[in-house]
């Protein structure tokens, strides 16, 4: 079990290197550099390793919804950060998936950095909104995170054409069909009551 599981990391070293010469599509790039970085901490730690991992992807496993998160980032002036996504070329809140044995906390930190290149630290829930209706072929949870950017925004990911702040009152246009107008609306209004918003 441990040569086998050994010479696995070694191939998806090979594999991660070989991607990383060639590729020239930027999402097969970055998946390429994590896996590259994944197992090279792996190989690192070898010895260390605990093989009694779940696993995730067993095909029997019950069907439970996907969970996303959404940070409502806001500065001194009542400005909230937005993003434009490529995909449709409309402007969201910074967020996406959550990644497995990743915290909803963990990933809201991570979406934030890789789409806004904000460093951001998170004060409270905003709320966790049934997105079960909108999802095709899917059940999806999003939570909503109230934070703010740590100082100054860095360049941001490849799927983000601009970074903009606009006034907490306002919405920026177009709004991306990932996160429908109404929706965005409830939750910067949501962000601003004492209680967390729970469906």
């Amino acid at each position: 079990m441990t040569k086998t599981f050994y010479e696995f990391i070694m191939k998806v070293q090979a594999i991660s290197k070989i991607g990383l010469k060639f590729s020239k599509d930027p999402y097969a790039l970055e998946n390429y550099q994590e896996l590259n970085d994944l197992s090279l901490d792996m190989l690192k730690n070898f010895m260390t390793l605990n093989f009694e991992k779940p696993n995730y992807f067993v095909k029997d496993a019950y069907p439970t919804p996907n969970v996303s998160v959404r940070v409502i980032l806001i500065n001194e002036k009542d400005e909230i950060l937005y993003v434009k996504e490529k995909d449709g070329e409309g402007y969201t809140l910074p967020g996406g998936w959550a990644d497995i044995n990743q915290s909803p906390v963990e990933a809201a930190v991570t979406e934030s950095f890789q789409e806004a290149g904000a460093t951001v630290t998170l004060d409270t829930l905003v709320g966790v909104y049934d997105f079960t209706s909108q999802s095709v072929g899917s059940s999806q949870y999003c939570l909503v995170f109230l934070g703010k950017v740590i100082g100054p925004l860095l360049p941001f990911g490849h799927e983000i054409l601009e970074v903009k702040y606009v006034h907490k009152d306002l919405l920026p246009s177009p709004i991306s069909w990932k996160l429908p107008r109404p929706d965005l609306k409830r939750m910067i209004v949501d962000a601003f009551k004492d209680k967390a918003h729970f469906e």
